[in-house]
Formats: C-alpha cells, sequence, structure tokens
C-alpha cells in the first residue's frame, strides 16, 4: 500500500510540474526540441509512486498515460505547416523512455525490495505480476484497473502505428521492406496479446501481424506500377 505524507505528495506533485513543463515546453516558444524529454521526465513521478508503493499496474497506468499525452502533443505537431515535428523524432524518444524504463525495473526492485511487490522477475526485470500459472487474474489486481491499462496501452500502439501508416501511404514500399516494418511492432504486438489474451498471445500476436501486412498492401505502392504504364 502506498505510503504517502506531506513531503511524499509535495513531491509527487512537484515531479508532475516538471513533467508538465516539458509536456508544454513549446508554449514558452524557445525554438528548442527539449519538449521530447517528456517521455522521458514522466518516468520520474511514475517511478517515485512505484517507490512509495502505489499499485504498480497503476503506477504503469499513468505512465502509458503521460506517454500517451506526449504523443497526442507530438502528432499534432507533426501536421502544423509552421516547424512541424518528425516522427522519426517522437519514436526515437518513445523507444528511449521504454528502454530507459525496462534498466530501471532491473536496478531499482533490486536495490529496494519493497518495489517487489506484485511484480515477477522476467530475467533481470521486475513487471507486474498479472496473471496467474493457468492465465487467471491475480488477486491484488484491480479488474477497472486492468481494463483501463490494456485500454491505454492499446491506444499508445495505435498512436504510433496510425501516423506510421500514414507517412507510409502511396509510397513506394518493396514487399521485403513489410517483413523489416512488421518486425518493428512483433514486440508491441506481443505485449498487446499478453495483457489481453495471454493464452493466445503467440496466435494473436500472428493475427496482427498479417492485419497490419495486409494494410501495408493496401495503402502502399510497390514502385513498378509506374514502369507498367510505361
Amino acid at each position: 500500500m502506498a505510503v504517502f505524507d506531506i513531503n511524499s505528495i509535495i513531491i509527487t506533485g512537484t515531479l508532475f510540474v516538471i513533467f508538465g513543463v516539458f509536456l508544454f515546453f513549446d508554449l514558452f516558444k524557445r525554438n528548442e526540441k527539449y519538449g521530447y524529454l517528456a517521455y522521458i521526465v514522466a518516468l520520474v513521478p511514475v517511478n517515485f509512486l512505484w517507490f512509495l508503493q502505489f499499485d504498480v499496474l497503476g503506477a504503469y497506468l499513468i505512465l502509458f498515460i503521460l506517454w500517451n499525452l506526449c504523443l497526442l502533443r507530438d502528432l499534432f505537431g507533426v501536421s502544423r505547416k509552421n516547424d512541424p515535428k518528425r516522427i522519426n523524432d517522437i519514436l526515437l524518444y518513445l523507444v528511449l523512455g521504454v528502454i530507459i524504463q525496462i534498466i530501471i525495473t532491473a536496478i531499482l526492485p533490486v536495490s529496494i525490495v519493497s518495489m517487489q511487490t506484485n511484480t515477477m522477475a522476467y530475467g533481470f526485470f521486475y513487471l507486474p505480476d498479472i496473471y496467474t500459472a493457468s492465465f487467471g487474474i491475480e488477486l491484488w489486481v484491480n479488474p477497472t484497473i486492468l481494463l483501463v491499462f490494456r485500454i491505454t496501452a492499446s491506444l499508445m500502439i495505435g498512436l504510433v502505428i496510425i501516423p506510421l501508416l500514414v507517412d507510409l501511404r502511396d509510397e513506394e514500399v518493396p514487399l521485403p521492406v513489410f517483413v523489416f516494418v512488421i518486425a518493428l511492432f512483433i514486440l508491441p504486438f506481443l505485449y498487446l496479446s499478453f495483457i489481453w489474451l495471454p493464452e493466445a498471445m503467440g496466435v494473436l500476436t500472428f493475427l496482427m501481424s498479417v492485419i497490419l501486412f495486409i494494410i501495408l498492401l493496401i495503402i502502399t505502392k510497390s514502385g513498378k506500377e509506374v514502369k507498367k504504364k510505361k
């Protein structure tokens, strides 16, 4: 159970304010790209909550919400005409944030044993222990939080995929490149499959990969259409 006293409340609030500064950094009109750091700064208040023994799944839910806010901000920035943001930069900082968080899960719980509560060690990494061995939901898991977590995680991956598909629309993409694009999303698809339907994780991942493959076939070109017309 989380332990909140006046000091921890003030610190938590301050950390969220700092995140807000980076989230809305563009409003300061400094022509600097520090706003992208919001993806990394979001880790600080979330892991502090985890340190305070806040519900670990709830902490990750908050993290995904913060990342979704960053994605919505940046995807809006991609469409603007004046100094548009680049999708590559957005993905770079998001992936960097994910990698740093994964590293944190291998360090903090080992140093602070209380942070191992309701987690399971996957190799060196301590992640929320949501399911039992028979794929039932663990007793400590709040079903409402789990549902919102699933939706939020799905939204986050959708916010990453949709702009990429829009960017690839009508572009010349050879068939072998499809394999590379789909391979990039294997891990996100596996994660989505795990949180929604762990007993069919492999099959569901395969289904999502096939759907993505079909969508890519529909929205992209091979580059040979023009040659045929000539």
